[in-house]
């Protein structure tokens, strides 16, 4: 426990102490953010720093390889698959400034790129031993064989793209994945004292390690991404947060636990593809905007209401989820 306390606090000075040096320089090499044309609420934002992932990810990883020995398989793996993601999400952040609009690398280049790591990573767990999931709220493990390799491979490409879709509000994103990635390291403890490990004991608290190291990270972060955000993570951070919770939770046998204690990643997706579906096929619209976040800002809520109630529903959701192992 002390050494889980130590690392949120290290994690989140640390991105502190990075943020107040790098922010000034990305504003002086102007890479700020192109803004959407159509969030007119957002106009004041354009030019605003961007790429501020790497504050977080790298503090985070820095911390874990402070109170680790470095020798966890798992978390090697997660380590490599969130800095692929960070690097997919900083090539399509910096072609966006290049460019000098929203559109970075196409949607094909992306889905390739992220394919490949996905199925890579759900290989790598399936090859380790992992041939199980956790069915949520009970305490029951299914077995899925070679299965869970495609299983998998979904998980991540559909946590990656919801959670690129839900940093959309100052704080949105950040705040929401604190919980989440606490509410995993949580469960991962509580369920390595109840099932028999296909890994050893390490390895998990390892895992459990490296999320609460995100946590305090992405906690520090908050500090300059708070309305009015002074830098937003990008591409570069929200694809790094996907990737690092998919890893976690394929490692962990907890996929079925994104979509769950993740709510709001899921409601950020499917609120797209519903606006999209009804607009094909009528001219009309279901939300004033979509994702979700920008319908409620629509209607006349601040961002930090809304980045609060997201937070907190997803903080109640995770504690009903604990409540099973406890």
């Amino acid at each position: 426990m002390k050494t889980y306390l130590l690392a949120v606090i290290i994690s989140a000075l640390l991105t502190v102490f990075f943020g107040f040096i790098l922010i000034p320089v990305l504003k002086r090499l102007k890479v700020g953010q192109p803004i959407l044309k159509y969030v007119s609420e957002h106009k004041a934002k354009s030019g605003t720093a961007t790429m501020g992932g790497i504050l977080f990810v790298f503090s985070a990883i820095a911390t874990y390889f402070i109170f680790s020995n470095g020798k966890s398989r798992l978390i090697n793996l997660t380590v490599a698959i969130t800095l692929g993601f960070l690097v997919i999400g900083f090539l399509d952040d910096f072609l966006k400034i290049k460019l000098k609009h929203n559109e970075g690398l196409t949607p094909a280049q992306k889905f390739t790129f992220q394919i490949v790591i996905s199925l890579i990573a759900s290989y790598f767990a399936f090859d380790t031993g992992l041939n199980f999931i956790y069915l949520p709220f009970t305490d029951i493990k299914l077995k899925l064989g070679v299965f869970v390799i495609p299983l998998s491979a979904i998980v991540f490409l559909a946590t990656v793209n919801s959670v690129n879709l839900t940093d959309g509000l100052d704080g949105l994103c950040g705040s929401v994945s604190i919980v989440v990635f606490l509410a995993l390291a949580v469960i991962i403890v509580l369920q390595a004292k109840v099932f028999p490990s296909y890994i050893n004991d390490s390895e998990y608290k390892s895992i459990s390690l490296f999320c609460v190291c995100m946590a305090g990270a992405l906690l520090g972060y908050l500090v300059f991404n708070t309305n009015k955000a002074s830098v937003f993570m990008g591409d570069t951070g929200s694809l790094a947060i996907g990737g690092a919770l998919s890893t976690v939770a394929t490692l962990s046998g907890n996929v079925l636990y994104i979509p769950i204690i993740g709510v709001f990643y899921l409601i950020s997706t499917l609120s797209v593809i519903i606006q999209v579906i009804k607009f094909k096929r009528t001219g009309k619209r279901v939300f004033l905007m979509a994702p979700l976040h920008h319908h409620f800002q629509e209607k006349g809520h601040s961002e930090s209401k809304i980045a609060y109630t997201y937070s907190f529903i997803t903080l109640i959701i995770s504690l009903l989820c604990i409540l099973v192992y406890i």
